[in-house]
């Protein structure tokens, strides 16, 4: 059985000054672990770092205003971290960009698009490559949590960009856990993290979201579970609406239907009646 939040260990967080990221910084301080921070927004996580810093005492909180989609700079943190703490054992790559739609739509700027997939899809790719070596040779198991997006499962329009990058994180975070399954000898776990609908960052907090805290408690009893695919609900989307949208879209695949026949105007009856049955 994997822990995400165990104490005495040290969780790696980033995107960790806000939302999500900050509700997991709060378990793991609650936990007793040591937390690094990793963030762009240096007010923000200096305020993060404060708030933690009271919980844990100040010795145990690390702040970093790091750009995940720098390589060496996650490398050079890594190390830092094994040097002067320990090995995490829990890693979360959590920090996303644009999750609104652009203006553009498909033809979205080139910047835009290399901006968002620097992010989200190098994010977690440069913190497995800087702290996954050191994970592995720790003596006690440890816990990875790419942090993903049911846009890049039903692939809705209106954000390509966005979309297109939570779908690679879905599937590189399926061939990791792949990996660290068949990997002789690891104790490490990965687990993909979908979020519902969940109120982030500066927005009023609206009927039918949930609070970054629900999300992290239900990722952790997810865990605790050894699930990999944590696919949040939320008060307007239950588990079982989801599901059917997921399998309407892998259907389209199988049956050769149009792209994205969910929002296809031939298909729209047939979607409705669809999503009225029990699935079979």
């Amino acid at each position: 059985m994997s822990e995400s939040f165990a104490a005495g260990g040290v969780a790696v967080i980033t995107g960790g000054a806000s939302g999500i990221g900050r509700a997991a910084a709060r378990r793991a301080a609650q936990a007793g672990m040591r937390i690094v921070l990793v963030d762009v927004n240096e007010t923000k996580l200096a305020e993060t770092a404060a708030e933690l810093g009271g919980v844990v005492g100040t010795q145990n909180v690390r702040a970093e205003v790091l750009d995940v989609a720098d390589p060496a700079a996650m490398v050079a943190l890594a190390q830092s971290v094994e040097t002067s703490w320990a090995r995490p054992t829990l890693l979360m790559n959590n920090a996303a960009f644009f999750v609104a739609g652009g203006a553009g739509g498909i033809l979205d700027p080139i910047k835009n698009w290399e901006r968002t997939f620097a992010i989200n899809v190098l994010g977690p790719v440069n913190g497995v490559q800087a702290f996954l070596p050191g994970m592995l040779r720790a003596e006690r198991p440890g816990v990875i949590v790419n942090t993903g997006s049911k846009q890049g499962l039903t692939n809705p329009p209106g954000n390509p960009a966005y979309n297109t990058s939570k779908a690679a994180v879905n599937a590189y975070t399926q061939n990791l856990a792949r990996d660290l399954r068949e990997r002789e000898g690891s104790a490490v776990s990965a687990h993909l993290l979908i979020p519902g609908w969940t109120t982030t960052g500066e927005a009023e907090h609206r009927p039918g979201a949930w609070l970054p805290e629900q999300v992290v408690d239900y990722m952790a009893a997810a865990i605790g579970r050894d699930e990999f695919f944590i696919l949040c609900p939320d008060e307007e989307t239950p588990n079982e609406t989801d599901h059917k949208r997921i399998f309407w879209n892998a259907m389209d695949i199988i049956e050769n239907r149009p792209a994205l026949s969910r929002w296809h105007p031939d298909w729209k009856e047939k979607f409705a009646e669809f999503m009225g049955r029990d699935l079979p």
